[in-house]
């Protein structure tokens, strides 16, 4: 199986993660009893990436239980937590962070998934104590730049703030959807609907059907509608 496995990878790390969880899952099937944790990793790496959380999350939970790698474990309680989170399995999340930091685990990808969960139960004071903690690790850490400069925006506090980290982060990762969406979100908070407009349209063209990028494309361009509406009816009225 080592030598098969090797063919599954180099297509995972291309990036080519539909035919990367193909080729795994028919190893898995010709191969039941054999199949070691890797290959349940990295179909659970698979489905994560194709945004497809709770088959990702029953391949990952099974090399939690099994694996004796203590990295591999921290690395997919990690994971773990952030597909809880992204779900809305918010106490299972808080309790596979809670397991990281008690076993000495306290990085960067610790710090900016915390910082997600609390953010996501509309704790934002404990969120912006997380990412600091993160960027105090590492000041150029892109998720941690972005994810902090997002709780910013979302609670209205400090958006020139808030675009500085955002930007810094898109600097970082120039293709990024998320950060792009940030961004857009961060000028349409400012009233900016020019440059929102153009950040929007970016991160939707790059993912197309992400729920919240498409929420707030809408959302600029509903604005930007009811902006040239209001402008035609002042010149309209003012001419009479």
């Amino acid at each position: 199986m080592a030598e098969d496995f090797k063919e599954g990878k180099r297509l995972y790390d291309l990036q080519n993660y539909h035919d990367a969880l193909n080729y795994f899952q028919k190893l898995l099937s010709a191969n039941p009893e054999s199949a070691d944790e890797e290959v349940f990793y990295y179909i659970g790496l698979c489905f994560s990436r194709l945004n497809k959380p709770d088959e990702a999350m029953q391949y990952i939970e099974q090399v939690v239980t099994t694996t004796k790698d203590t990295q591999r474990m921290q690395q997919c309680r990690l994971i773990l937590a952030v597909l809880y989170t992204q779900t809305g399995r918010l106490t299972l999340a808080d309790y596979e962070l809670k397991k990281l930091l008690q076993s000495g685990c306290q990085t960067v990808p610790v710090m900016t998934a915390l910082g997600y969960a609390a953010w996501a139960q509309s704790r934002e004071s404990e969120a912006i104590e997380w990412y600091t903690k993160a960027l105090e690790l590492d000041p150029n850490n892109a998720t941690a730049l972005n994810g902090f400069g997002y709780v910013l925006a979302d609670s209205n506090k400090d958006l020139t703030r808030a675009l500085s980290y955002c930007r810094k982060a898109l600097e970082v990762t120039p293709d990024s959807a998320a950060y792009l969406d940030s961004i857009a979100w961060i000028y349409y908070k400012l009233g900016l609907l020019k440059e929102a407009k153009t950040y929007i349209k970016r991160a939707k063209s790059r993912n197309p059907k992400n729920d919240e990028i498409l929420n707030h494309y809408r959302a600029i361009f509903e604005q930007v509608a009811i902006n040239n509406s209001a402008a035609k009816n002042s010149v309209s009225g003012g001419s009479r």
